[in-house]
């Protein structure tokens, strides 16, 4: 009986600690997007992210909002996320290539590339 007692209470905490693992968890980075194009590409690319719950980049501000199940990725991950689909994200630095294969609509306005609607 006491055995049966510790097994269910060992089950009972790992469970606990499994789900605490799993909790949402909020972080919000800036990133250089520029228009709604921009919008559409980093929240489609943080939808196939593995542990991303909700993603929403505010373009006015160029701050991304993004849920995420903490066991499952990291902020550190999402940011990288970002990079490799051509956009900064915090202090980690777009990937070039893909940032060269961006329209000029979604190019950093100091950006010598930068063509202006």
């Amino acid at each position: 009986m006491k055995a049966i007692t510790v097994i269910l209470t060992m089950i009972l905490l790992s469970a606990g600690v499994s789900a605490q693992s799993n909790k949402l968890q909020e972080v919000k980075i800036k990133t250089s997007s520029q228009c709604n194009d921009c919008k559409e590409r980093i929240e489609e690319a943080l939808a196939f992210e593995k542990g991303v719950k909700k993603s929403e980049l505010n373009v006015e501000t160029k701050v991304v909002t993004v849920s995420y199940k903490k066991g499952k990725t990291s902020p550190e991950k999402i940011r990288k996320a970002i990079s490799k689909v051509g956009y900064d994200a915090d202090d980690v630095a777009a990937d070039t290539k893909a940032y060269s294969k961006l329209p000029a609509c979604c190019k950093k306005s100091d950006d010598p590339d930068y063509v202006p609607d």
